[in-house]
């Protein structure tokens, strides 16, 4: 058999023993980022249903979230309707890469600068 059947049939056999809804997803997030090799999928099952966990290269994550996590919600959005196809309730868990910059501070926890009245402009001029 060539190389190249060989690879693919190879391939299709790893495909082929992996879940259908976990395969859906190392297609989906494989395309989105820029290291596909980095992409790991573990998949546990338990009376709750499926939870696929998913780890990116830290650099794609953002690729992954999207903006305001609207990446992240269609592809849980697209899972559940696999989930459904297969009578499973399927959840995404998105791990945090090592020395992940954690959530972002609130604006109402964050200290706004304040303006300057009159008098301190003045003081500051040094007239």
């Amino acid at each position: 058999m060539p190389k190249a059947e060989r690879q693919r049939a190879e391939s299709s056999d790893s495909m082929a023993q992996m879940p259908q809804d976990q395969e859906f997803l190392d297609f989906v997030v494989k395309a989105l980022v820029d290291k596909p090799e980095a992409v790991k999928t573990d998949r546990k099952v338990d009376e709750m249903g499926v939870l696929l966990m998913l780890k990116v290269d830290p650099e794609d994550m953002g690729k992954i979230i999207g903006r305001s996590g609207q990446t992240a919600k269609a592809i849980r959005s697209l899972l559940r309707v696999v989930g459904i196809k297969n009578n499973a309730r399927v959840n995404l868990k998105i791990e945090e890469p090592e020395g992940g910059r954690g959530p972002r501070a609130y604006r109402e926890e964050r200290e706004e600068p304040r303006m300057k009245d009159v008098d301190e402009v003045v003081d500051d001029l040094k007239i």
